[in-house]
């Protein structure tokens, strides 16, 4: 008589099994944080956009304001991305640590220095690169740390790209509105999407 443990599975029985571990397994591997890169990765590019778009239609002076939409929206996505991956492990990593206080500092030095720059009169000549310079760096310095190339290799062209808007000034400047958004996209939201499914699929 054959033994029950013996009895061959069935593909179905398989699949299911495999699934099962699967699930498990993401749900006890440790917090990457891969959805931040597009919690703020998506409303910077849209904003952005919709702010360059508002000026060379519209021209009025509330089109500046546009940009604030940013914060609103970008903060408590990643309050709320933290909160779940916070929930779901109960602790976070050293890198993730790094990451995280690395970006909230590239935040607070982006919004000082559009500041500084507004009271200083040079926000339109500099602004833009000097922003899409931090955002790059961020990027660059995440790829090296979690390891992953794709998120290096958009750092560095995202560099290249924010000192293409030094070239834009005068009535032209709406244009750096532009490029920076086309900056977030390289190195946040096309590297975001690429690391969320590099995690999904092979860091397991």
């Amino acid at each position: 008589m054959q033994r029950h443990d013996d009895i061959p599975l069935s593909n179905l029985e398989e699949l299911s099994i495999i699934a099962r571990t699967r699930i498990e397994v993401m749900s006890n591997r440790e917090p990457t944080g891969e959805n931040l890169f597009l919690a703020w990765g998506y409303p910077t590019a849209i904003f952005l956009f919709v702010e360059f778009m508002a000026l060379k239609l519209l021209n009025e002076d509330w089109c500046d304001w546009i940009w604030l939409g940013i914060p609103l929206v970008g903060v408590p996505l990643m309050m709320y991305f933290l909160k779940k991956d916070y929930e779901r492990t109960g602790r976070r990593t050293l890198n993730a640590n790094i990451i995280l206080e690395m970006w909230i500092y590239v935040g607070f030095v982006s919004c000082i220095g559009g500041v500084t720059m507004g009271i200083a009169d040079v926000f339109q000549q500099f602004y833009a690169t000097f922003q899409g310079i931090l955002i790059s760096m961020g990027c660059f310095i995440t790829g090296i740390i979690l390891r992953f190339t794709p998120k290096t290799m958009c750092g560095i062209i995202g560099t290249a790209l924010s000192f293409v808007a030094l070239f834009f000034q005068g009535d032209q400047w709406p244009w750096q509105l532009f490029i920076t958004a086309l900056v977030t996209v390289i190195t946040l939201i096309i590297p975001g999407h690429l690391f969320k499914h590099y995690v999904k699929y092979y860091a397991q």
